[in-house]
């Protein structure tokens, strides 16, 4: 696990899920497309990471992303093809 990794479920990862769900139905809400939320939340966590963590570890967190997407682990709707 990476030092900036934190644990689900804690109170404190609830409360800054809750902020981010809060601001993504402002945002969609007002028009903003989903994809777009997306990347700015994407654009936005990793600039912080980076300045927190530096690049090195940044890289490994996102390198370690593909075979989770890939397992479908970030995947709400599946269909059936």
């Amino acid at each position: 696990m990476l030092a900036f990794e934190r644990a689900e479920g804690t109170d404190e990862s609830l409360k800054a899920l809750n902020f981010i769900l809060e601001a993504w139905e402002e945002g969609t809400g007002s028009g903003i497309a989903p994809e777009l939320m997306a990347y700015a939340a994407l654009y936005t966590a990793l600039t912080d990471l980076v300045a927190a963590f530096g690049e090195e570890s940044v890289v490994s967190l996102v390198q370690g992303l593909g075979p989770r997407v890939e397992k479908g682990e970030f995947t709400l709707y599946r269909s059936r093809q």
